[in-house]
């Protein structure tokens, strides 16, 4: 059987050709689960992928996307049988594995999670690795003692899809939400998912001389980190947590100890790409069953194979608003 899928090649040293290929299924690496892909989405480490030195393809031709969507074509683990709905993220798979830009993938079954009533794999990849991601993030806050009753929970890089689903899923549980966005048109964009307070980006993007500001914030999602997440911390609430879950504004923290020793906050690491298993399916029953799909729907951006390669380049940027769906059969 032939498909189509997203094959990048390098060219030379600093080159990479991106193309649409016909491939057979002799050609995808090993895996004990085949899958039968309707939909993936484009994410910021999908648009690293798309570039040349970019650190996470080792080994060319390769095919990119961190997630997918899809029912099971071929199984020879008892956990999936041929039609289970399926979705995938991280797990190297994209970066290391080839991954969701086909409308095949071979995959190991521990990778997979079956998909939860309610959720449609259009809906799943609306959702993605970023949403899986603000849902661990939202899971880390909760544990930590975040309930709505302590106040405002801000939400950095709002209008993008750790911000939009983190969003959407804490109005939802009744927090009151600051979205933090350097895009003023999509505030009206913010209000419909649920945000109460539009902050605008300068206000946080630069690190305070005082390591202790005014109290305000009962936690954070955030998706920036940087000199941001450095200016978050010196304003939370006493023992409050912000959950890390981006890098959009850098890797480094330029930050203080302070606010730790002297207001006792918590940075809370999310790594969704090696999440335990059990995790992930508390994840994604939680977001089946606390994300407002209305809400997931006017996030949507649809595409379709042709529009990757531009929409990889624009991800980058930060020119994507919401969630990229592409139809890997459209």
């Amino acid at each position: 059987m032939n498909f189509r899928a997203i094959v990048v090649d390098q060219t030379g040293e600093s080159d990479v050709s991106v193309a649409t290929r016909e491939l057979t299924e002799d050609e995808l690496p090993e895996g004990n689960v085949s899958v039968a892909i309707d939909y993936t989405t484009i994410n910021y480490k999908d648009g690293l992928c798309l570039q040349p030195n970019n650190g996470l393809v080792r080994q060319y031709p390769h095919v990119p996307g961190i997630d997918f969507a899809g029912t099971v074509a071929t199984s020879s683990d008892a956990r999936y049988q041929v039609g289970d709905p399926v979705v995938l993220t991280g797990w190297g798979v994209g970066e290391r594995h080839w991954g969701g830009f086909s409308q095949r993938a071979r995959v190991d079954g521990d990778w997979l999670v079956p998909l939860p009533d309610g959720l449609t794999t259009r809906q799943a990849m609306a959702i993605g690795t970023a949403g899986f991601a603000a849902m661990l993030g939202v899971l880390a806050l909760e544990e930590h003692g975040l309930t709505p009753d302590m106040g405002p929970v801000l939400v950095t890089g709002a209008a993008g899809g750790v911000g939009s689903i983190a969003t959407a899923v804490l109005s939802q549980l009744g927090y009151e939400v600051a979205a933090v966005t350097g895009r003023p048109e999509t505030a009206d964009y913010l209000t419909s998912l649920g945000a109460t307070q539009i902050v605008p980006r300068r206000e946080l993007d630069t690190v305070s001389k005082k390591p202790l500001e005014r109290a305000i914030w009962a936690g954070c999602v955030d998706a920036v980190g940087g000199e941001m997440l450095a200016r978050v911390l010196g304003q939370l609430q006493y023992g409050a947590s912000v959950a890390a879950v981006g890098l959009a504004g850098g890797a480094t923290l330029p930050a203080s100890v302070i606010p730790f020793l002297l207001r006792g906050v918590n940075l809370l690491g999310i790594d969704s790409v090696m999440c335990p298993a059990d995790r992930r399916r508390i994840a994604w029953q939680r977001l089946a069953s606390n994300l407002p799909l209305d809400k997931l729907d006017a996030m949507i951006q649809p595409a379709t194979f042709d529009d990757i390669p531009t929409l990889g380049a624009q991800i980058l940027k930060g020119q994507v608003k919401g969630r990229v769906v592409v139809d890997v059969n459209a």
